[in-house]
């Protein structure tokens, strides 16, 4: 991962939804998107982040009706945040240590400029590894 800095794997594409948003409407903001996670907002503020993981452990496996329960009642409001200039090690470093998937990435203002995931690191990083892994514990069709 040496010589690469996070703006280089990162995901520009954010998008933010209200705390009031429905998790159904956040699921197709996702799909429609082709991305794992939303910023979460209320007013102007940031108060968490909320991933298709979380609707899947935190509501589906609750049976809570998407239609009705908001992303604000699911989300991580713990957000971790890395400058855009700091090394991938550093983001994977992060990650390991505070246990977390993704991470908001900022620029040296603190205005957020994108997100960096697991997945972003692997599939940039060595594209050629992530899939094998993938192809090699895919069924046999």
């Amino acid at each position: 991962m040496a010589g690469y800095r996070v703006s280089d794997v990162m995901t520009r594409q954010v998008i933010y939804l209200p705390a009031q948003t429905p998790l159904d409407e956040a699921a197709k903001a996702m799909r429609d998107a082709d991305i794992g996670d939303i910023v979460v907002t209320e007013g102007a503020g940031i108060i968490g982040m909320v991933t298709d993981r979380d609707i899947v452990v935190r509501a589906v496996a609750e049976r809570k009706d998407a239609g009705s329960t908001t992303i604000g009642s699911i989300i991580t409001r713990e957000v971790v945040m890395i400058e855009q200039s700091s090394s991938t090690t550093d983001a994977a470093t992060l990650m390991r240590d505070r246990g977390v998937r993704r991470v908001l990435v900022c620029d040296s203002d603190r205005k957020l400029v994108g997100i960096v995931s697991l997945g972003d690191l692997a599939m940039r990083l060595d594209p050629t590894s992530a899939l094998g892994e993938i192809s090699e514990h895919a069924p046999n069709n």
